[in-house]
C-alpha cells in the first residue's frame, strides 16, 4: 500500500515545501511528513497535486514517458472557434515542437470557488470555459496551447490526475488515500 495525497492548491502556491523567498508552499497546508508531488502545477494555476513518498508511483504519475492524462478546466479570453478546438485536438505547434492532440471540448463554467484575487475582467471581452486533457508535461504547456490557437489562458484549474479528480475539494484541503 501506498499513501497518495489529492490536495487542491489555491493560487499562488508553490509546489514545494520550502521557499527561500517565502511564499506559499506545500509546507503551509500539508502536515504530512515523508510525501513529495508528483509533478507541479505552476503558482498561478489552481487544483490538483498529488503527492506521495512512494518512488515509483511518483515516477507513474509524473514522468511524461507514462502519458497519465491530465484534465485541466480552462477559463480563456474570448470565444474559441471550431477550428481552434481542431486545433487541439490535433496537436499545436509550440516553439518547442507539436504537442501530442489533446481531448478539447466547451463547457459550462464549472462549480468552482471563487478566486483569490479574482481573475482580469473586461466586459467588453467574452470568456469561455474548456475542459483540456493532455498526455505530456510540458512547461505551461496548457497556457501555450491555449494562446497559440488565439485564446489566452485567464484561470487554469487541474481536476483530474489519471484516476484521481479534485471533486469535494476545497482549495487547500486534502484527502489522504492508501492505494
Amino acid at each position: 500500500m501506498s499513501t497518495v495525497i489529492l490536495f487542491n492548491k489555491p493560487y499562488g502556491v508553490l509546489t514545494q515545501f520550502t521557499d527561500s523567498e517565502h511564499r506559499p508552499t506545500l509546507a503551509d497546508y500539508i502536515p504530512v511528513q515523508g510525501v513529495y508531488a508528483a509533478g507541479r502545477l505552476d503558482q498561478d494555476s489552481e487544483g490538483l497535486v498529488i503527492l506521495t513518498g512512494d518512488g515509483a508511483l511518483q515516477q507513474r504519475i509524473s514522468n511524461p514517458r507514462h502519458k497519465l492524462a491530465k484534465t485541466y478546466w480552462v477559463q480563456v479570453e474570448g470565444e474559441p472557434t471550431d477550428a481552434a478546438l481542431d486545433t487541439l485536438r490535433r496537436g499545436v505547434r509550440l516553439k518547442d515542437g507539436t504537442t501530442l492532440p489533446a481531448v478539447a471540448s466547451r463547457i459550462e463554467e464549472p462549480a468552482i470557488w471563487d478566486r483569490d484575487p479574482p481573475i482580469r475582467y473586461r466586459a467588453a471581452i467574452a470568456t469561455a470555459w474548456l475542459e483540456l486533457t493532455i498526455t505530456e508535461g510540458r512547461n505551461r504547456q496548457v497556457r501555450r496551447m491555449t494562446a497559440a490557437t488565439g485564446y489566452p489562458t485567464l484561470r487554469l484549474i487541474r481536476c483530474a490526475v489519471g484516476p484521481w479528480r479534485i471533486d469535494g475539494l476545497a482549495p487547500g484541503a486534502w484527502r489522504r488515500l492508501e492505494v
